[in-house]
């Protein structure tokens, strides 16, 4: 990659507003509503719920079994989409045991959603039936305020962020939203994106949590073509964390708790891997990274890893432990003087950034293809650091 094509802000900067613009043209009416359910034989009009199933948590036990629900009626500006393919997240795992705080049940996990439109309210010009369409971490919002009038949907000035799974929802007949291991899914046009041809839906899938949660604050970083970046922790978003910088033109170094990935992340591209099973084998680096990003999502020091990087240096965590607490050394931090920040998702602007660009340079996430009863399993091998690297549902075996 040339350095023209590295530095191309302008560019991205344009291609942001008019993602934020897309899908603000004139209304148009459908000339035949009732083919919009072709693929959903349990509706015959926009006003009914449209029935679906899925697997859902009923406690905090973290078990999934197969449920039936119901979904709201597809409004006039909603897109009601067929789910293809659901990846697994870390994230699922933490909030159905109920890890960041009390939950309803029962509830449908899922925010990496791919799949086929199969319904549009008659205000959406976005998508027409039959287009391919991804639903990543959230799914409405106020629509009103500065930050989501400039793709910052995700910080919502009036707290109106409305979650895939688990938020209180008046429009939902279970009274939550619900989320992607499931057949379908009704939602707000403007927080589904286009998945291009050039990218399978399996592949697609995980770009919408795990591509976006790494790539937005990598964008923010605004590392050069050389600079020496640091991910900790290599699973799902991990993995992608590495490909994505060195897609980026940085010498990427990785740090792992799991030896037998080494290989993996070279072949990632990283320039160097250590394998963290001392605090001790972060000495050697300390002070040599321009950036670092951690995904890690267990209570550790981030102390000792922060202070890998240069002084006035930048360190990102964007993984989230149970509670969401980390454990910061003050002594520690104030000696490498690195500037810490926490990072949430990306707005869907950006969402739909980081799909055409991986779609466009090949970068593409490591998945692992299950059905749906082999879900709990694969939760259990996420906890375990067993999965390579991360875990897409075909939701036609439901």
């Amino acid at each position: 990659m040339s350095e023209n094509q590295f530095n191309r802000k302008s560019s991205r900067r344009e291609f942001i507003q008019k993602t934020a613009l897309a899908g603000a043209g004139a209304s148009v009416l459908l000339s035949n509503p009732a083919t919009l359910f072709a693929n959903n034989s349990n509706s015959s009009n926009m006003e009914q719920n449209i029935k679906s199933k899925g697997y859902a948590a009923f406690d905090t036990s973290g078990k999934l079994q197969p449920w039936e629900f119901e979904r709201r009626a597809v409004g006039d500006n909603d897109v009601l989409i067929d789910v293809k393919y659901a990846s697994i997240c870390h994230s699922d795992i933490h909030q159905m045991k109920g890890h960041w705080g009390p939950q309803q049940y029962p509830q449908v996990p899922g925010h990496e959603i791919v799949g086929i439109v199969a319904a549009v309210g008659k205000n959406v010009t976005k998508f027409k039936v039959g287009d391919r369409a991804g639903v990543g971490c959230m799914v409405d919002s106020c629509m009103a305020c500065d930050n989501c009038n400039h793709g910052d949907e995700h910080y919502c000035e009036n707290g109106q962020t409305l979650f895939t799974y688990g938020y209180p929802d008046k429009t939902s007949p279970t009274g939550i939203t619900q989320g992607g291991y499931s057949k379908n899914i009704v939602v707000r046009d403007h927080f589904a994106v286009h998945i291009p041809e050039h990218i399978s839906m399996q592949e697609a899938a995980p770009l919408l949590c795990a591509g976006i949660t790494t790539y937005s604050p990598l964008m923010k970083a605004d590392f050069k073509i050389g600079d020496k970046v640091g991910v900790a922790g290599i699973g799902g978003l991990g993995h992608m964390a590495v490909k994505l910088a060195v897609s980026k033109g940085a010498e990427v170094y990785a740090f792992t708790t799991s030896a037998d990935k080494v290989d993996d992340i070279k072949s990632f591209g990283a320039k160097e891997v250590i394998v963290v099973d001392s605090p001790k084998k972060l000495q050697p680096m300390r002070g040599k990274l321009d950036y670092m990003i951690s995904t890690i999502p267990y209570a550790y020091d981030i102390s000792s890893y922060a202070s890998c990087v240069k002084p006035d240096g930048h360190y990102t965590q964007v993984g989230v432990p149970v509670g969401g607490q980390l454990t910061i050394n003050t002594f520690s931090l104030m000696f490498s003087r690195v500037n810490l920040n926490v990072s949430l998702i990306g707005g869907i602007p950006e969402t739909q950034e980081v799909v055409h660009y991986c779609a466009d340079n090949g970068v593409k996430p490591e998945i692992q293809m299950i059905s749906g009863d082999q879900i709990n399993e694969a939760w259990e091998n996420v906890v375990n650091k067993k999965a390579r690297y991360r875990y897409v549902i075909d939701t036609a075996t439901f």
